[in-house]
């Protein structure tokens, strides 16, 4: 499959978003949600969740599941589907027929999958209704500890050492990469490329000096962090120094502009009623206002996500608009199969 022409992304942006608005203009007219009659749901809802358990969308997920179930007053049973980088998931959820049936998505899986799995089996805009942000999290740029430079001093370095440095990241295609290559074309790097089988292995050859930098989920790096085993220059996103207190932004460190969220939402095969899509996107709403949800990821590495379907299509748009030019410009990618 080719990549998508620009006419083709922006023409799937919009109906995302003319899509997410109705929906977004809906809910504004459904009643509080404990004083709902309507009839869905029903029976149980299914949460399919790409990764195993213990996996970071597994715990978002669990996290979420019985606050959900409890404004909605049906179970919501957590389901894993791991395989082929969480693109088994997500088409299953654009494939399946079940107005009882969703998924906690990648947000690769949600905007430019087609670009990155030749046979992906769906299209984002056609067979998926955004619901709303779950979670979301800045990656952290880490270090080898056996590098003498830090903060500026080390992004300077960087480029001055063209190919003579390696990044480490868990695949072809998986966000770290991704976002490591937007970096690299923001900041002037070089920066040859070295895929590991996942991200545990990133953080080994890092430790070890086999390569010099790499873009690592928090969730991962704190322990190593505290421990004052893992250097961290900066995160990609707002909220880092929520979760790693004086750690600042890339931004702030003169790569001025460059920001990369990474993020998990809520959607919803194209079979869901307008209603359906509102009053979940509404419980999801109220529940990550909870203080005790909010704290347990904040605990896992993330930060509640918020928002209604509208704002998580906007989100959506952005994102293809960030990567494809770096799509296009590239041979094609895969995500891991």
């Amino acid at each position: 499959m080719k990549p998508m022409s620009t006419a083709t992304a922006r023409a799937d942006a919009r109906r995302w978003l003319l899509r997410c608005l109705a929906a977004g203009t809906a809910a504004l007219a459904v009643p509080a949600l404990r004083a709902e009659n309507h009839d869905w749901p029903q029976r149980p809802l299914r949460l399919v969740v790409g990764f195993p358990g213990g996996a970071s969308a597994d715990d978002i997920a669990r996290t979420l599941a019985d606050p959900l179930a409890a404004v909605l007053g049906q179970p919501v049973v957590v389901e894993n589907r791991p395989g082929s980088g969480g693109l088994l998931a997500a088409r299953q959820v654009a494939q399946a027929d079940d107005d009882h049936l969703l998924g906690l998505l990648l947000n690769l899986h949600l905007t430019v999958a087609p670009w990155l799995h030749p046979e992906v089996g769906y299209d984002p805009a056609r067979d998926l209704q955004p619901v709303g942000a779950a979670a979301s999290t800045p990656l952290l740029l880490c270090a080898s500890p056996e590098l003498p430079q830090r903060g500026v001093e080390l992004l300077r370095t960087v480029r001055l050492a063209g190919s003579a440095w390696r990044y480490g990241s868990p695949g072809v295609g998986t966000p770290f990469h991704l976002a490591m290559e937007l970096l690299k074309t923001r900041a002037g790097w070089a920066t040859e490329h070295l895929a590991y089988p996942g991200n545990p292995q990133v953080v080994n050859a890092l430790l070890a000096g086999d390569v010099q930098l790499a873009l690592l989920p928090p969730a991962l790096v704190l322990p190593l962090w505290r421990q004052g085993k893992l250097p961290v220059l900066g995160g990609t996103a707002p909220g880092v120094e929520v979760l790693l207190p004086g750690v600042p932004e890339l931004d702030e460190l003169g790569l001025r502009g460059f920001v990369y969220d990474h993020w998990y939402a809520l959607a919803a095969p194209r079979v869901w009623s307008p209603v359906a899509v509102s009053r979940l996107g509404r419980a999801l709403r109220h529940v990550l206002r909870q203080p005790v949800v909010q704290a347990t990821l904040r605990r896992q590495g993330w930060l509640p996500g918020g928002g209604d379907a509208a704002a998580l299509a906007r989100r959506i748009a952005a994102q293809v608009q960030q990567l494809r030019p770096l799509l296009e410009r590239q041979p094609p990618w895969r995500m891991p199969t």
